[in-house]
Order: C-alpha cells, then structure tokens, then sequence
C-alpha cells in the first residue's frame, strides 16, 4: 500500500504518493481546492487507483511551533477526509515545504507562471519524503 500526501492550500490542494515499498515520494498533481466535494471525489478516486493505505496532509505550523488559522482550516479538511476516504489520516509538520519547493524550481529554471502549477505538489511530495526519511511511514502513532 501506497501514503498518498496532500498539501492544503485554499486554492489548490497539492499531491504527492510514494512508491509501494515507503521510501521514495513522488509529486502527483494538483486539485482544485474547491468545490470541496469534487475535490473529494478526486480524491477517493486517486486512493482507489494508487492502492493507497494511508494519507497525509500538511499541518501548517508558525516558526515557533504554534498553530495558526491556516492550521485550523487543515483541521477542518481532515474532519471531511476522515468519513470520505475512511483511512488512516496523520497530520505533519509542513513548515517550509512551499517555500523550498519554490527554490527548487527557481534552480531548475522554471518560470514564475510555469511554477504556480507545480508548486502544491512540489510541497506535498518535499511532505511525503519528509514523513517517510523520519521513519515514521511504516508505524501509525
């Protein structure tokens, strides 16, 4: 089974997926945040089709550690998730996940406007390769 990673953004929701053995993420594709409940059904459908046993989602966290709004919506996307995909769902530190995807494409020369389309899975699969070099991927806490 696969850990599917999802970035929460208010526009877009960024996706990354790891390889079968929990070792390698890679960047999927991005949904539109909203309508909730097409991105839902998108969501289940890459689940289904990505044999996926796990996901999960950016928790965005301020540089001292606190929480703030952004971390409350995050809160309010997992509630929906939880009854929709009916998986183990785990929250992870996000911290700076957009701004060194945004590095990245900046060094491999990819233009502002090209890079907007690929950001939120950029961060989602930085997530993802975070979570599983933790370790953390084969354990549920």
């Amino acid at each position: 089974m696969r850990i599917l990673a999802l970035d929460h953004g208010t526009v877009r929701i960024g996706v990354a997926v790891s390889d079968e053995l929990k070792v390698i993420a890679s960047p999927l594709e991005y949904i539109p945040a909203e309508p909730l409940a097409e991105a839902l059904d998108r969501l289940k459908t890459l689940v289904r089709e990505k044999e996926v046993g796990q996901i999960i989602v950016g928790m965005p966290r301020n540089m001292d550690g606190s929480y703030g709004p952004a971390a409350e919506k995050v809160r309010q996307f997992v509630a929906e998730l939880k009854p929709t995909l009916n998986l183990p769902i785990r929250t992870w530190d996000e911290r700076l996940t957009s701004a060194q995807a945004n590095r990245m494409l900046i060094q491999g020369h990819v233009r502002r406007q090209d890079r907007k389309q690929v950001v939120d899975k950029m961060a989602a699969a930085i997530l993802l390769q975070s979570y599983l070099d933790s370790g953390a991927g084969g354990v549920m806490a």
